[in-house]
């Protein structure tokens, strides 16, 4: 089970990411509640990218938030690209 302080982290990350990554893509924000959860997906696919490259951000809260936000910005790219499409 996650701790308290862990989950207010991942909330905190998912909420500034997702606000970050909202505000690099045009504005394309999915509002309070589907921001962190396109971070929290868009965190997986930025520490897979990140170590595709072969690139380390750093630890912490600042290289998690980073990490997520890379992440979460592909993903937003992605999602208007298939939102073109259809």
């Amino acid at each position: 089970m996650m701790e308290p302080g862990s989950l207010i982290a991942l909330l905190l990350v998912g909420l500034i990411a997702g606000w970050l990554a909202g505000k690099l893509i045009d504005g394309t924000g999915f509002g309070l509640i589907g921001d962190p959860i396109v971070c929290i997906i868009g965190a997986f696919i930025g520490n897979w990218l990140l170590g595709a490259l072969g690139l380390f951000i750093g630890m912490g809260l600042i290289g998690a938030i980073i990490s997520a936000t890379i992440g979460a910005v592909v993903l937003l790219v992605v999602i208007k690209m298939i939102k073109k499409v259809v």
